[in-house]
């Protein structure tokens, strides 16, 4: 037997407007509740700038853009992760600490990345 979610049962434009309204909401809670949103909003105000100095062209800046904005994502999927785990229970579970630590290794990939991409076109 299929159960619905417990979603709106909204369609059209309708679900667009309310999807748009539940996102800003997300990004909303992200920047109050995570200091690591902040500090990377933070340093994308100073890499995104750069990028467009550094590329020479849009493939490079594509390159650039998207290794860092990889980061800002990486970090709403830790984040979300994390609000999962803890509203789940917050008494220490060996899976509740796999669950946070794959979350972080997300970013850490992410922040590679992004080292590797920005090297690799400022050096090569």
């Amino acid at each position: 037997m299929t159960q619905k979610m417990n979603k709106p049962d909204r369609k059209g434009l309708a679900r667009i407007v309310a999807a748009t309204r539940y996102s800003i909401k997300g990004l909303q809670a992200a920047y109050r509740n995570e200091e690591a949103i902040r500090q990377e909003l933070l340093a994308g105000i100073v890499v995104i700038p750069m990028a467009f100095v550094i590329a020479e062209n849009g493939v490079e800046l594509a390159l650039l853009l998207g290794s860092a904005i990889l980061i800002f994502l990486m970090e709403l999927i830790n984040s979300a992760i994390e609000s999962v785990v803890d509203r789940i229970s917050l008494e220490h579970h060996p899976l509740s600490g796999q669950a946070k630590d794959i979350g972080s290794a997300l970013v850490m990939v992410a922040l590679l990345l992004f080292a590797v991409v920005w090297l690799a076109i400022l050096f090569y």
